[in-house]
């Protein structure tokens, strides 16, 4: 029962482990994108007088997209802003109980945020950027992808919280990323 458990634990990492690799790979892509528009902006204004008006509009298209892979990043890897106070003072158990129910209002929060966003998507799908002539529902959709992946690994961290603690948990206090 114990190693069907261990085996059910290691699988609710994969989707997780899914999620980060892709939001390093959207904030790697973006920044090297960002960086280059600005560099060859920077360049051709030096060089030539005039620069690409599309660099001075390209970041609000990227820069939601970087910011929701930070997110997603730090959700998977339960390093986003926490207080452990309580759970600190309490047993293994009572964490447990914590965990799950942190997790469950995190779900219902980033549910709710998907839900009462869907008119401001709706309507990004209408706003164009100047230069670019690109829809903003493209920058806009950075919320979907953050939410949306912050929920899933939460409802997989509630399943977790369920079945027992992760093989390979560790304590998040001894890898913080500031």
């Amino acid at each position: 029962m114990e190693d069907r458990a261990h085996a059910l634990s290691r699988s609710l990492r994969v989707p997780v482990t899914v999620l980060e690799w892709s939001g390093k790979l959207i904030a790697a892509v973006t920044l090297v994108s960002m960086f280059g528009a600005l560099f060859v902006n920077v360049v051709l204004r030096y060089a030539v007088g005039s620069g690409i008006p599309w660099a001075y509009e390209i970041h609000a298209v990227l820069l939601p997209w970087l910011v929701a892979g930070g997110i997603v990043i730090a959700a998977a890897r339960g390093q986003n802003i926490s207080i452990s106070l309580l759970p600190d003072m309490t047993g293994p158990q009572a964490r447990r109980i914590i965990l799950v129910m942190v997790n469950l209002i995190i779900l219902v929060i980033a549910v709710s945020v998907l839900w009462s966003s869907q008119p401001i998507l709706r309507a990004s799908q209408f706003q164009r950027l100047s230069t670019l002539g690109i829809k903003q529902v493209w920058g806009y959709s950075s919320l979907v992808y953050a939410f949306a992946a912050m929920a899933v690994i939460a409802a997989l961290d509630v399943a977790q919280g369920l079945i027992g603690p992760a093989p390979e948990a560790q304590d998040p206090t001894k890898s913080s990323l500031s």
